[in-house]
C-alpha cells in the first residue's frame, strides 16, 4: 500500500502543511507499512525546508485507534522473539518502529496534533512526539497497550512524563484508562479544547498560521533549544544555546521582523529553510 492509502499530505504556498489521516472506515488505525510512508513524509518536508508548520489531523469519528490488530497476529517476521538471534533483530526494527515517531520530535519545524475522537496506543505515541496538542471535546487518549497485554513502546512511556504530571502518567500506563479532554487540558496535555471537529481544525490552521509568519530560523532554533533543555540539565542546556545561537543569530532577520513589528505588518517576508543537502548515491 502506498502513502496515500493512509493519509493525505498538502503542503500550502504559506508553508503550512497538513497531513490528514484518511482510512475513517477503519478507524485510521496503522498497518506496519504505514510507519515507513509516514516516516519517509515527515522526513521529506524537513528535507526540502519549505515546511514552517506541519498540522496532523484525521477524518471520522476518531484521530486514530492505533496499531492494526492484525500486526500482532502470529510471531513471525517483525514481531519473532523466539530466539536469541531473533530477539536481537526485534530490537532493531523495533528501534526503527520508534524512529518513525521520533521524526516530528526532530523535524526543523513545529507539529501541531489536531485529535478527535479517540486517541489510542499508536496514535497516543504518535501525538506525545508532536509539539501542540489540541482537542475535540469529545477527545479522549488512552495507552491501549496495557489492555492487551504489553507495554507500549513507541514513545509514549518516554514522553508523557514530560507532558503531564508523572502520577497521571504512570496511572494511565498502568491502566489502559481514558483521559477525557477536559482533564487532559487540566493536566497540560493538549493547550485548547474545540467544541467540534471543524472547529479544532479551524483552531489548529489559525495557530499554525500564527507560527508559520514568524522567523523560521527563529522557530527552527527555538525547537532545538527547547527539545535539548526537554532531555538536559540547565548548565548543559546554557552552553548548548551559546553554541546555537552563535550559528543562527541574524541581524538581517531580525531588521526584517522590527520593521514589519513597527509598521504593523504580520508577514515580515521570511525567507524559507534552505533543502538539506542529500549525499551522493553509489
Amino acid at each position: 500500500m502506498s502513502a496515500s492509502d493512509y493519509f493525505d499530505l498538502d503542503l500550502q504556498e504559506d508553508g503550512i502543511a497538513r497531513l490528514t489521516l484518511n482510512q475513517p472506515a477503519r478507524m485510521n488505525t496503522m498497518a506496519p507499512d504505514f510507519f515507513p510512508a509516514f516516516r519517509d513524509a515527515i522526513q521529506r518536508l524537513h528535507d526540502e525546508g519549505g515546511t514552517r508548520v506541519l498540522v496532523i489531523a484525521s477524518t471520522g469519528k476518531h484521530f486514530s485507534a492505533g496499531m492494526a490488530l492484525q500486526t500482532f497476529a502470529g510471531q513471525g517476521g517483525l514481531l519473532d522473539t523466539g530466539d536469541a538471534r531473533a530477539r536481537l533483530s526485534f530490537q532493531e526494527s523495533l528501534r526503527r518502529l520508534m524512529a518513525c515517531f521520533s521524526v516530528l520530535d526532530e523535524a526543523r519545524f513545529p507539529v501541531i496534533c489536531a485529535v478527535q475522537g479517540g486517541c489510542i496506543g499508536g496514535a497516543f505515541d504518535l501525538a506525545a512526539a508532536c509539539d501542540i496538542r489540541l482537542c475535540t471535546a469529545d477527545a479522549f487518549f488512552s495507552i491501549q497497550e496495557t489492555t492487551i497485554g504489553m507495554a507500549a513502546d513507541l514513545g509514549i512511556l518516554q514522553r508523557l512524563q514530560g507532558l503531564m504530571p508523572a502520577g497521571m502518567a504512570r496511572q494511565m500506563a498502568y491502566t489502559g484508562e481514558r483521559l477525557g479532554a477536559e482533564r487532559a487540558l487540566q493536566l497540560g496535555l493538549v493547550n485548547a479544547v474545540a467544541p467540534d471537529a471543524a472547529a479544532l481544525l479551524e483552531q489548529a490552521l489559525a495557530l499554525a498560521r500564527q507560527i508559520a509568519l514568524k522567523s523560521p530560523l527563529a522557530i527552527a532554533g527555538s525547537k532545538l533549544a527547547l527539545n535539548h533543555a526537554r532531555d538536559h540539565g540547565v548548565a548543559a542546556s546554557l552552553q548548548q544555546m551559546s553554541l546555537l545561537q552563535s550559528a543562527i543569530f541574524d541581524t538581517g532577520e531580525m531588521g526584517r521582523a522590527i520593521v514589519a513589528w513597527q509598521a504593523k505588518r504580520e508577514d515580515a517576508g521570511f525567507a524559507p529553510l534552505k533543502p538539506v543537502a542529500s549525499l551522493p548515491e553509489g
